[in-house]
């Protein structure tokens, strides 16, 4: 059985925190927070802190199980099966969809005479690499990669800060707090696909007391370290572009990148960014891509590189089926807001508490 270390958790728990979530973020937050909209970010990823605790509440207690296997024993073997094909649908669709959006943005920025079919076809090749590989070599790939995301991140940030415009920033809560509300509610569905995923990776974790303390560390430092980065995404952006032309430009960072220029001799930092972007996009695209195999090994049995195959293509034709960017971004973010959200948020608060009121009343 492979195992991943405390640290490796934490690096690969924040590449899929992180994943694709720095490019629409600030247009999200803003189109409901307006210019404070950067402030509802950190409390919304923070509320996720207690649905990734609970999961990690069951690993004490069912050691190398996943939260799939676990419903199926508290709730019933029928309404496991129900709750695990909901899981194989969710997550197969919704990596599709992060497949397309990796065509979507590199035939659209850089490459337009490409096909879109080729982009999708090498990130799911280099996804598929890492998926048959195991979960370890996808753990070990973010540790290397997560790095050197962050660095482009605050490498592209700190270039555009000659062209901020403090006025944008103000006036501060001009509009109250409900807005900011609104923002929580649109950053929690990123938490949420953070979540799903731990429900997976339970049966790859150490299940010793020390290990178990620094897991529950960890993602704390992986939700305040994401959360922080998206902040600053969403802050700089506001600050350059002012929040009406934010909420306008789909993916605002890569427009930062095209107008960095240092001393007339370095620029296209958009370029270099989408190449590191591809990584990010590879670890979540090949987190759902597990979960989704992990999900037909629970529920049906199913294992194996013929299955790996099936799931890849399926990836494929969601993939092709939403060529369009605005189609493709309203999709994603209905999935996040009216599927990912409500399914994960009750199924593990409803398992939790199952579990607690039968460990007090003794059942078995």
């Amino acid at each position: 059985m492979e195992r991943i270390s405390p640290h490796q958790f934490m690096t690969l728990g924040s590449a899929v925190l992180l994943g694709t979530t720095f490019l629409p973020i600030a247009l999200i937050v803003t189109g409901v927070g307006g210019r404070d909209g950067w402030m509802s970010i950190l409390p919304g990823f923070v509320m996720g802190i207690p649905y990734g605790l609970m999961v990690l509440s069951f690993l004490a207690q069912y050691p190398q199980k996943n939260l799939l296997q676990i419903t199926e024993i508290l709730l019933g073997k029928w309404i496991g099966k129900i709750i695990g094909i909901m899981y194989i649908l969710i997550t197969g669709y919704f990596g599709g969809l992060l497949l397309g959006q990796v065509g979507n943005i590199y035939e659209g920025s850089i490459m337009p005479l490409t096909p879109f079919w080729l982009f999708c076809l090498g990130a799911l090749l280099l996804v598929f690499y890492l998926v048959s590989s195991g979960i370890e070599v996808l753990a070990r790939f973010s540790e290397a990669i997560f790095p050197v995301i962050v660095l482009a991140l605050v490498l592209n940030l700190g270039l555009s800060i000659p062209r901020m415009e403090q006025g944008e920033l103000m006036p501060i809560l001009s509009e109250g707090i409900k807005p900011l509300l609104f923002g929580v509610i649109k950053t929690l569905p990123f938490a949420m696909e953070y979540t799903l995923f731990l429900t997976g990776i339970l049966t790859f974790l150490p299940t010793g007391k020390q290990e178990f303390g620094q897991l529950k560390r960890e993602i704390w430092r992986a939700v305040f370290l994401v959360g922080s980065l998206d902040t600053m995404v969403v802050l700089i952006q506001i600050l350059v572009f002012g929040p009406t032309e934010t909420v306008r430009i789909v993916y605002g960072l890569l427009e930062l990148g095209k107008m960095v220029e240092v001393s007339r001799t370095v620029a296209g930092v958009e370029s270099i960014f989408l190449g590191v972007w591809l990584g990010a996009a590879a670890i979540k695209i090949g987190a759902f891509f597990f979960m989704s195999t992990w999900g037909l090994e629970s529920v049906f049995n199913l294992k194996g590189l013929k299955w790996n195959l099936a799931v890849g293509t399926v990836f494929v034709g969601i993939a092709l089926g939403f060529t369009r960017a605005p189609n493709l971004i309203t999709e994603i973010s209905l999935v996040d807001n009216y599927v990912i959200l409500p399914f994960t948020s009750v199924w593990i608060l409803a398992l939790w508490g199952i579990s607690r009121w039968k460990k007090g009343a003794g059942v078995q």
